[in-house]
């Protein structure tokens, strides 16, 4: 009977193994298939095949119809991987040499300078960009370029505000707005780009005691996204935000009739028309330092930044195209075009933002 049993129990540990075995040889299998799909003939092969790699921080669904258009004019298969700005660098970072990237896509000109300082990205030199691109909108040394703009502008209630009491971003820092204003966090790097803008032109004391100012000022405590920032104030539980007009834009064209709803409830206003202009910013792209198809990198950034993909980012996501020759979407127009805007080279702000950060701790922004 013990005979027996040691038998059966044999048998069963040699399935156990045998199958063990076989999953882990399933899970590898199924991590190597994940690669590459993530990758997609990432690395460049013996055939003809044309390629480049992207990392975008940019949504997927706002890219593919540009990488599509891309892919007919050229025959250079993009491979797409979509992310988080902050996730997609440290991606980089931890890949270095061994990084399939190619081409940088994110948001921000301060995340656009963190990428350079980083050593994540490479100066490339393109006469096309130099010519498409306004000076004001690409890095001086050829790291970044911008490709689409966005300004942070106030958006307010007009059942609580009245537009004649608007002005600036400074005015906003005045104690009539105490408990009036919803900002999102510190840590996001629109707010930090635009708190950069303000050491720029009022100097680091003076934006200093803004925001501590504004922190004051707050409704709330700082939370959620822009979009949130501006539900708040549709809901009554603020009277203004600073939000990039993009959102608004959403909500106009969206599919979904509450937000539709939300965007008839809210207004925007310019701030500072009558001196140095609204505060803008970019999306933008880099060709990412260790890449191994740097010249269809190169091509596919000059394709973003000429009239069809410019008209793309105009039509599809309701940013301001990088030249006034192009058509800004009807929702866009609406809202008053051309506005004054801040002509300070981007770079800076990517400069003045580790400045920004310490002064957001220093006045206890959330």
């Amino acid at each position: 009977m013990r005979i027996i049993l040691v038998y059966y129990i044999e048998v069963i540990l040699k399935k156990l193994v045998f199958l063990s075995f076989g999953f882990c040889l399933s899970l590898f299998s199924f991590n190597e298939t994940i690669t590459n799909v993530a990758y997609a003939a990432g690395a460049p092969s013996s055939n003809d095949i044309q390629i480049v790699n992207v990392y975008s921080a940019r949504k997927e669904y706002l890219i593919k119809p540009l990488i599509k258009a891309f892919e007919k004019e050229t025959n250079i298969k993009v491979n797409l991987v979509a992310g988080k700005a902050k996730a997609l660098q440290k991606r980089l970072e931890l890949e270095g040499k061994n990084t399939q990237a190619d081409v940088l896509l994110t948001v921000d000109a301060g995340n656009l300078y963190r990428a350079k300082i980083k050593k994540l990205t490479k100066s490339i030199n393109s006469k096309k960009l130099n010519r498409l691109i306004p000076e004001k909108l690409r890095d001086p040394d050829g790291y970044w370029y911008g490709l689409s703009i966005r300004s942070r502008i106030i958006m307010f209630n007009p059942k609580t505000i009245e537009r004649k009491d608007l002005s600036t971003y400074e005015d906003l820092a005045n104690p009539k707005w105490k408990g009036k204003i919803c900002m999102r966090s510190s840590n996001n790097i629109y707010n930090q780009s635009l708190l950069a803008s303000l050491i720029i032109h009022l100097g680091e004391k003076e934006a200093k005691q803004w925001a501590l100012s504004i922190v004051k000022n707050f409704a709330r405590n700082p939370k959620g996204n822009d979009r949130t920032q501006m539900t708040s104030v549709v809901l009554g539980e603020c009277d203004l935000t600073l939000a990039n007009t993009y959102y608004l834009g959403k909500w106009m064209s969206s599919k979904k009739e509450n937000e539709r709803n939300f965007a008839k409830k809210i207004n925007v206003f310019f701030p500072n028309q009558d001196n140095r202009g609204a505060h803008i910013n970019i999306s933008g792209a880099s060709v990412v330092k260790y890449s191994k198809n740097t010249a269809n990198a190169i091509k596919l950034i000059e394709f973003l930044a000429e009239d069809k993909a410019q008209e793309l980012y105009a039509k599809s996501n309701h940013e301001y195209p990088i030249r006034e020759n192009i058509e800004v979407s009807k929702i866009v127009r609406s809202w008053g075009y051309p506005f004054k805007s801040d002509e300070v080279n981007l770079e800076k702000l990517g400069k003045n933002n580790g400045v920004a950060t310490r002064i957001f701790d220093e006045v206890n922004w959330q």
